[in-house]
């Protein structure tokens, strides 16, 4: 370990001087890297090392580096960058771990030291930018609606895609275009009032957050949630102030945009008096529990930041802890086989696996079956598939593969990310199984819809 400022500058080689390593503002904590024991365990479970095959690119290696630009070794260069680049946050290796480390935190004190202290270079500055000054606003995506639905209608989106002209102008713009999901008049469309009540009586007063991409390009998902919700006796506030939950900037390292965010997430539910704030998106969740960690540095925030994320439940969660109380019926005729696909952030982030199953199978006729590899990353990971697509693309393939090899009619899943990566994959295997959130099914079950469903 060095011992000095000056000796931790001149062990970095001359030629990479004039790059910084990391600040003093929250970099990854010595203490919680001095609990990796280097067993290597995290390797196989880690998506990034399984396609890359570096092990830079795996938790253990991106723990090296780290208490190496801690120590002032190694600065925060293109060659250290993009080994956390790779990193998807799916945080398997959390999971895993026999050591109990905290990469979770380690990773997340990475990124806003990456974007603070590293110059990237401007094409994936200004494709970053386009990222983050657009999907976690709501009102701006609104306006991208009509030329999208144009686009997906005049039949330009079937030319672009069958000559792969974005693909050769830029393979990132082409991923960000290939997971656009079908727009539809429900996408226009602001359906659901601010107070929504309980049908029967009363048990509960909720609040829901509608999300961003969520609340545009799955509109349905969020309508589907308050029916599910009401019908088991829930009053549902919907602020109309909400915004972002902050998670994709935070994923991301966007430090102090997702704080913004947050803060007006939890100003946008001050005084409603729910007794929990619902979220039906994974990704979102893991975040929005996140809170009091994102805001540990704000005086005025911060105990309220601890208060909203400890009243912040995942639907499913949120369901299977009080219990429901409508009536289910069949979704077919014939048993329905089903494969619920774990996000990520539910199963590592959230420790959330067995609610979503418990709450499928009290649906009359539902058969879960398990796929192979349950707990690897599909490759959304937020914005990943728009940033590393080529790893993005392999693992969507795999998380596919095993999901069709379990011979199930239907697809649940719980994450729009999720749900835009196995639906293309889906596609570019000729499947026509449909991808459908498990609150869409509770919903269709209450309301005693069948579904007209298509195998491969």
């Amino acid at each position: 370990m060095q011992t000095s400022e000056n000796s931790s500058k001149d062990a970095i080689p001359a030629n990479l001087s004039h790059l910084s390593g990391f600040d003093k503002q929250h970099p990854p904590d010595s203490k919680l890297i001095d609990t990796c024991v280097h067993c290597g365990f995290c390797l196989s479970t880690c998506p990034s090392y399984r396609v890359i095959g570096k092990e830079m690119d795996s938790p253990r290696g991106r723990i090296y580096l780290m208490d190496a630009v801690n120590e002032g070794e190694i600065p925060l260069s293109k060659a250290t960058v993009q080994h956390f680049d790779s990193c998807l946050g799916c945080l398997a290796c959390v999971t895993t771990c026999p050591s109990g480390v905290q990469y979770d935190k380690l990773i997340s004190a990475t990124r806003p030291q990456v974007e603070r202290n590293y110059p990237r270079n401007l094409g994936d500055r200004l494709y970053r930018q386009l990222i983050f000054s657009l999907f976690p606003y709501p009102n701006r995506l609104r306006f991208l609606l009509a030329p999208l639905l144009l686009y997906q209608k005049s039949g330009v989106q079937k030319l672009v895609r069958s000559t792969k002209l974005l693909q050769r102008f830029s393979p990132r713009l082409a991923a960000m275009e290939s997971i656009l999901p079908q727009i539809t008049l429900n996408s226009f469309q602001d359906k659901l009032p601010t107070i929504i009540p309980a049908q029967g009586e009363k048990r509960y007063r909720v609040g829901m957050i509608l999300g961003c991409v969520q609340r545009l390009f799955f509109s349905p998902i969020n309508e589907a949630t308050v029916r599910v919700l009401t019908a088991n006796g829930c009053e549902v506030v919907i602020p109309k102030t909400q915004g972002c939950c902050a998670a994709l900037p935070h994923h991301q390292g966007q430090e102090e945009q997702a704080k913004a965010l947050a803060r007006q997430m939890i100003d946008s539910f001050a005084d409603t008096g729910v007794d929990a704030v619902i979220i039906n998106a994974a990704g979102c969740g893991h975040t929005l529990k996140e809170y009091g960690h994102l805001l540990q540095d704000d005086p005025e925030y911060c105990d309220k930041a601890k208060d909203f994320a400890a009243n912040v439940k995942d639907a499913q969660e949120f369901l299977a802890s009080v219990g429901l109380t409508a009536k289910l019926s069949p979704l077919t005729e014939k048993p329905l086989t089903l494969v619920y696909q774990d996000a990520c952030h539910l199963l590592h982030g959230q420790k959330i696996s067995i609610q979503p199953r418990q709450l499928l199978r009290q649906i009359p006729g539902v058969q879960l079956r398990e796929p192979l590899d349950a707990a690897l990353c599909c490759g959304s990971a937020g914005v990943y598939n728009m940033l590393q697509p080529e790893v993005a693309d392999e693992l969507g393939k795999q998380k596919v593969q095993n999901l069709l090899n379990t011979g199930a009619e239907l697809v649940a899943s719980a994450n729009p990310g999720c749900t835009l990566q196995i639906t293309k994959h889906m596609q570019q295997q000729s499947s026509k199984i449909t991808v459908m959130h498990p609150m869409e099914l509770l919903d269709y079950s209450i309301r005693a819809i069948q579904l007209d469903v298509q195998c491969k």
